[in-house]
């Protein structure tokens, strides 16, 4: 009895924490109703997640904890989070990759894992504006030489974030001189209303330009990432095509990403055949054009 009551809990306070995160703040006695439960029992759970560093408690409900907004993790921080889902993302999204096309990798220790799942698809134009990424793909030549089909790395340049992203007015320049087929882009946050979100300014405009220079745009994020708010949103939901997410995705995230987005993939889960679908392709890959022309 005891273990089902705290399985009920903490689905409780899940479904707590995604509906601040969403709406920016919530009221205890729309808790109430919407949980079915007493008053003393939301009061409880907001006590829980305050304690947990997720949200804030105010005079009549809870807010988003501010600091998330303006604190970017350095990459050593961000790599030891959320290592599973990572790694499932990173070979879903490596599976959309068709070799011999121009692909964009943004900083980020999502991206970071998918440049290791990439290493062995022939013939591929990689643009980066992560050191970290960029390694990934020298080292790989330096221990096997350079190997026909190896990777082309055009690393950006710019000032060095936390994150060891290169940003910028150089990076920027760069970035808005080349068109690529697909853009990988690891977030800081993500929500319905603000969209794809970062803490660092700069970095926020050079992702822009990423995302303007790219045919398609699929974003990499963990469950963790919906609904967390950084301080400069730099794209709309709109403009991004696919979302590869993890299992941790709940289900009222899962129905609202759906409403803004034509494509969400969940590493590891099985997904139906798309209308057109070629033989072979990955499940779910039907639902990504042909890779031709320029990027716009």
């Amino acid at each position: 009895m005891t273990e089902n009551q705290n399985l009920l809990a903490e689905q409780r306070r899940t479904l707590i924490l995604d509906e601040v995160r969403r709406r920016g703040g919530v009221r205890v006695n729309e808790l109430t109703r919407r949980l079915g439960v007493s008053d003393m029992t939301v009061r409880r759970d907001l006590d829980a997640l305050a304690r947990q560093g997720v949200l804030e408690k105010v005079h009549g409900g809870a807010v988003p904890v501010l600091e998330a907004s303006t604190h970017e993790p350095g990459f050593e921080a961000k790599s030891g989070l959320e290592l599973t889902a990572k790694e499932d993302i990173a070979r879903a999204a490596a599976a959309l990759v068709t070799p011999g096309t121009a692909i964009a990798l943004s900083g980020g220790t999502t991206t970071y894992s998918l440049a290791q799942h990439l290493l062995d698809v022939p013939d591929l134009t990689v643009v980066t504006n992560s050191v970290r990424v960029a390694d990934v793909f020298h080292t790989a030549q330096r221990t096997a030489g350079q190997r026909p089909g190896a990777a082309t790395v055009v690393l950006t340049g710019g000032v060095r974030t936390p994150s060891d992203s290169l940003v910028g007015p150089v990076a920027d320049r760069a970035i808005a001189a080349l068109h690529f087929d697909m853009l990988f882009l690891g977030v800081h946050g993500i929500a319905a209303e603000a969209g794809l979100s970062t803490p660092n300014l700069a970095e926020a405009e050079t992702n822009r330009r990423l995302v303007h220079s790219a045919r398609r745009v699929v974003v990499v994020a963990d469950h963790t990432k919906w609904g967390t708010i950084g301080l400069s949103s730099f794209a709309a939901l709109s403009e991004v095509d696919t979302l590869v997410t993890d299992h941790g995705l709940s289900p009222e995230a899962r129905a609202e990403v759906s409403e803004h987005l034509p494509n969400l993939v969940v590493a590891g889960e099985p997904r139906p055949a798309a209308e057109g679908q070629l033989p072979g392709e990955p499940a779910g890959a039907g639902a990504i054009p042909d890779l031709d022309g320029t990027a716009g």
